[in-house]
């Protein structure tokens, strides 16, 4: 029996997690949040105070890392059974996380970590490149982004909810930054996987989005 899949990709800030998230609940299917697990890969390596150009290292880390997810309203990441869902959205852990999501040898290492979330009754999978390397198979993907202000914008006002003092500029040159960076690197590049269904969000509430998501599926 086929597990069925799908997959959504886009940059970072366009209302993927919380769209998959949704959907993944109506749906009843498994969650695989795959920028978590670059993410906490990232914070392994920072609290392991590992220099993050020392692929070997990076790669050591990778493998011993022991990973789970806990979906509820709000997803809760543990890692080696320690919540570390509060340093996932730092700058700090995303801006490790993309550099260290361009090393071959570590997309390999969690790559089959990443297929090992295909299980029954299915998968909802968020990411980079779940459509376009993790997932290729998948019967239904979407392509969801939002322009670099639009981003900004909602990761300034996330951030200022939770008492942090942040840059509006400052965050969305950060972000244009990423984003050429995810699109130009050698491995698995951000795009749209061919086939998937392209969806603007600038200019739509997220219960659109996640309307419109799944229609898809059904």
């Amino acid at each position: 029996m086929s597990i069925p899949v799908l997959t959504i990709d886009g940059p970072s800030g366009a209302g993927k997690g919380t769209v998959s998230r949704a959907v993944a609940k109506s749906l009843d299917w498994n969650y695989l949040d795959s920028g978590s697990i670059y993410r906490s890969l990232a914070i392994a390596v920072l609290e392991k105070q590992t220099d993050i150009e020392d692929v070997d290292a990076v790669v050591a880390i990778a493998q011993a890392m022991q990973l789970a997810f806990e979906c509820g309203d709000e997803l809760v990441v543990k890692l080696g059974g320690v919540d570390i869902t509060s340093k996932l959205a730092t700058e700090t852990t995303g801006n490790t996380a993309s550099i260290i999501a361009v090393y071959p040898e570590v997309r390999a290492v969690l790559l089959q970590k990443q297929r090992d979330f295909k299980q029954l009754p299915g998968l909802v999978a968020d990411g980079r490149d779940m459509g376009t390397v993790v997932f290729t198979e998948a019967a239904n993907k979407v392509y969801l982004t939002a322009s670099a202000k639009e981003r900004g914008s909602r990761r300034y006002k996330q951030l200022k909810e939770k008492g942090i003092d942040a840059n509006l500029e400052l965050i969305t040159k950060e972000i244009e930054a990423r984003d050429q960076r995810d699109q130009q690197r050698a491995t698995a590049p951000l795009k749209k996987a061919e086939g998937a269904l392209y969806i603007d969000s600038s200019d739509m509430s997220i219960e659109q989005v996640i309307e419109e998501v799944i229609n898809l599926v059904q």
